[in-house]
Parts: structure tokens; C-alpha cells; sequence
């Protein structure tokens, strides 16, 4: 038997999401709504001497207690393509005659071949704070503000982007996994 599918009777995931559009750095939902943020630029800490990492943290605490709004925290792994830095320290490599930085670039490449070899391969984790609200002018406010206390911390921030929301909304609606095809159709 042969059944025909009827393509607006499917029920897909998005069709249940109240997201009009994405543009202007924004989730537009239907309720008039806009979802918008910051993305905060990672900073290891732990690298820095006690007392500095005691005034970033004292510092990031003071930020989220300023914050008088419901928002989210996301923190998402993006995957990240090291062929051209490996293609770079090559270079490097052969530009260098002195033993001791060859040793150094070739210490580089096998660990960076290391990561390449496994299986969750390499990437980037990156910081975001999400908030939404209707009035355009709260909504510029807040980022500045936000930015701003950020920085104060000793932390590099800015709005996001549309394509910041795409990938995160694609890494929600797909398990994490980028997709890189078209819809598919179970029959």
C-alpha cells in the first residue's frame, strides 16, 4: 500500500516553537518578544595568581547580582577545524633551522594530530547570556550594561549574533549535532 504524505500535516519541532524570525541579533517570537544576549569570550582563570583570580571571580559575582531580569546561562561546545593551524605550524617548521624550536613546533603538531585522532575531535566552548523583553530600547540598554560590567571583570563581551542564535537553536533542536543536509522524510 502505498501512502501519499501530506507535507503540512507532518508535526516537525520547529512548527511547535514560537520563533517568528531571527534577525537583528535577535529571536523574534510570536508573542512579541525578542530574545537577545551577549556572548562572553572565555577567559581561563586559573592561570592567573591567586589574588587576580579571587577579583575576577569577586568581580563576575557582583555583575550576576546586578542583574535584576530572568535570563539564561547557555555554555555550548562549538566543533573546530585545526587543519589550517596544523597547515601554519608546517610552514612554520620548515621556515625554522634553529634544533630547539623545530623540536618545539614538532611537539605541537603531534599534539595537535593527538586531538585530531580522537573521537570527540577539538572544540571551542563558548559563554552565552540570554534574556528577552519587547521594548527595544530595555533590550539595548541591558547589553550595554551588560558589556560594560563584563568588561569591568576583565572579560571581553558582545552581542550576539544571528548566526550565534542559529547554531545555538540548531544545537538544541538537533542533540548537539550539526547537521550538514536537507529535511528527511520518514515514510
Amino acid at each position: 500500500m502505498n501512502q501519499k504524505i501530506n507535507a503540512k500535516a507532518q508535526k516537525y519541532a520547529e512548527n511547535w516553537l514560537p520563533i517568528k524570525s531571527i534577525m537583528n541579533g535577535a529571536i523574534q517570537l510570536e508573542d512579541g518578544n525578542n530574545v537577545t544576549g551577549i556572548k562572553i569570550s572565555p577567559k581561563n582563570i586559573f592561570i592567573l595568581d591567586d589574588q587576580s583570580r579571587d577579583n575576577v571571580l569577586f568581580n563576575l559575582r557582583n555583575v550576576y547580582n546586578t542583574i535584576d531580569y530572568e535570563f539564561w546561562i547557555i555554555v555550548a561546545d562549538r566543533p573546530v577545524d585545526i587543519n589550517v593551524y596544523l597547515s601554519q605550524l608546517q610552514l612554520l617548521y620548515n621556515d625554522i633551522s634553529a634544533p630547539a624550536m623545530r623540536k618545539l613546533i614538532t611537539q605541537d603538531i603531534n599534539k595537535a594530530n593527538l586531538f585530531m585522532g580522537k573521537e570527540i575531535g577539538v572544540s571551542d566552548t563558548e559563554y552565552f547570556l540570554l534574556f528577552k523583553d519587547k521594548r527595544p530600547e530595555i533590550i539595548q540598554k541591558r547589553i550595554q550594561q551588560l558589556i560594560g560590567n563584563f568588561a569591568s571583570s576583565g572579560l571581553y563581551a558582545r552581542q550576539v549574533s544571528n548566526d550565534d542564535l542559529r547554531v545555538l537553536l540548531e544545537g538544541f533542536l538537533n542533540g548537539g549535532v550539526r547537521t550538514e543536509f536537507g529535511t528527511v522524510f520518514g515514510l
